[in-house]
């Protein structure tokens, strides 16, 4: 039996058709993942499904029976409930408060015993493991991200969407996820996974439905399909697997860390070195120094003990301005806070970054026809799907926000790049892009410094890799030199040296 069928949807948002005619069906007691590049339709889709959005043709049954759905109280009535990219919790309220915020039990009272007995069964009933009086504020993502799913199971949702649950979930956190889901599933529930994430797709789903371009391409089992099939389905074209040619390095050291401690609780510091034409890849599970080395590179923090040079020149001391007119260009970690400014033009978004730069500021006065010739050439280059480069950089999808600020950045002949988490959130096509643009840069004899949490990533393209455990560097080796399961043995904490004894003791 079908839990949903949707026949021939169409949505438009002014002359875009994000929607086209779509015919979607999930079976009852399954995970159907929803795949797509980014702005292909797929999250619209499911805002119909929820009542955020209505359709402008198209009709939707649910259980078999047809069903009108004019907003979110409507589908959680038919039993649909839905947990977004972005979660909509308050920080100072407690697990508990958050999840029966709206729905309390007890009438004019408010009966938080018996709603609180009523979450506790949840828990209990789906494997949770929260604390029900902790406040948000305190949670991971991956908690945050149980308590909006258990929000959904208390309101009675029968059908759960999760859109890019996944995006900002460490690998360990995304494995927890996907336990909650089969445990949810072996419960009875129907599970829509909105993703563009192949190997997550493999790994998890049941059936299989790729929209490009607003319309549905393909709709499989997922037994009978691949990723290299599901990538080519996703993009119009097959996908290049872009790997780096590695080789000794032989350029100037560009980049020079000497001895830099990256937190107060670290016992080591941090010494690398980045030369001219490679890329020193750092691997590591979020949250072990990644940040904290991304900001002392780029001037946002402080740097309490050690060096960094860039060109024999130290650094530390210096404005995060000053460090940009010696050459760095910066893909930051978190773009939305630290590359763009959502409500500017395309257009405005190329000044940043770049404020004192001749071509574009004369004596005070921004030079706007040479800003735009600027963005309409990287527009160009890197295909970025834009009405005009004077539509909002907000207004995008997130792989091309990314290129537009990666062609921003490159488009000033750095001498080093500084690349956070480049690929985050970004759909395959994109990622192809970004990857080619990295090995160019390399090629051209540019120093990068690739910060990952895709491991992935990191092999694929790096020269020299090091890994960062707790703020330390618990290996740095050749690329090529260790496989993913003993590089894993790294990000969880083993010393180079105890693998090296373990080897020669054989």
């Amino acid at each position: 039996m079908d839990a949903i069928r949707m026949t021939g949807i169409v949505k438009c948002f002014g002359p875009i058709r994000a929607n086209d005619g779509i015919d979607f069906t999930v079976k009852q007691q399954e995970i159907h993942c929803l795949l797509g590049e980014n702005g292909t339709g797929k999250s619209t889709l499911m805002n119909i499904l929820f009542g955020l959005y209505h359709p402008d043709a198209g009709e939707i049954y649910i259980n078999e029976k047809k069903a009108s759905i004019s907003n979110p109280n409507d589908a959680y009535a038919l039993g649909i409930g839905m947990v977004h990219q972005h979660f909509m919790l308050v920080n100072q309220l407690t697990v508990l408060e958050n999840i029966i915020l709206g729905k309390e039990s007890g009438g004019f009272f408010l009966d938080k015993k018996e709603s609180r007995r009523k979450v506790e069964e949840l828990v209990e009933r789906f494997g949770f493991k929260i604390d029900l009086d902790e406040k948000i504020i305190n949670l991971s993502v991956g908690m945050k991200q149980r308590v909006e799913i258990l929000k959904t199971l208390y309101r009675g949702a029968d059908i759960i969407i999760l859109d890019e649950p996944t995006a900002v979930l460490t690998p360990q956190e995304v494995e927890e996820l996907f336990k909650i889901l089969r445990q949810l599933k072996a419960n009875g529930k129907t599970i829509i996974f909105i993703t563009h994430k192949l190997n997550e797709t493999m790994a998890l789903s049941d059936r299989i439905t790729v929209i490009r371009k607003g319309k549905v391409a393909f709709c499989c089992d997922t037994k009978d399909t691949n990723e290299k099939e599901l990538a080519t389905q996703m993009v119009g074209r097959q996908v290049e697997d872009v790997v780096a040619k590695t080789g000794e390095v032989k350029g100037p050291v560009v980049l020079e860390l000497n001895q830099v401690r990256l937190n107060k609780r670290t016992k080591e510091t941090v010494s690398l070195r980045v030369r001219a034409g490679e890329i020193l890849g750092i691997a590591g599970v979020d949250g072990n120094g990644q940040q904290e080395l991304e900001e002392m590179i780029i001037g946002n923090r402080k740097v309490e003990e050690g060096e960094i040079k860039i060109n024999g020149t130290p650094i530390q001391n210096l404005s995060v301005k000053a460090r940009k007119t010696m050459g760095i260009g910066y893909i930051p970690s978190d773009r939305h806070k630290n590359a763009m400014v959502a409500d500017f033009s395309i257009t405005e978004n190329f000044l940043l970054g770049y404020q004192e730069n001749p071509r574009y500021v004369k004596k005070g006065l921004v030079n706007y026809k040479a800003l735009e010739e600027d963005a309409k050439v990287q527009v160009e280059k890197f295909e970025i799907k834009v009405a005009g480069v004077e539509q909002h950089i907000g207004q995008l999808s997130g792989g091309n926000q990314q290129k537009v600020i990666l062609g921003r950045e490159t488009s000033h002949d750095p001498k080093f790049m500084l690349v956070a988490q480049p690929v985050r959130g970004l759909d395959i096509g994109a990622i192809e892009r970004v990857h080619k643009t990295l090995l160019s840069l390399k090629e051209q004899g540019k120093a990068i410094l690739l910060i990952s949490a895709e491991l992935s990533e990191v092999m694929n393209l790096s020269d020299r890799i090091a890994v960062l455990y707790e703020g330390e560097i618990s290996a740095q080796f050749a690329a090529g030199t260790y496989t993913k399961e003993e590089i894993g043995l790294f990000m969880a904490g083993k010393k180079q040296e105890e693998m090296a004894y373990e080897v020669d003791s054989q």
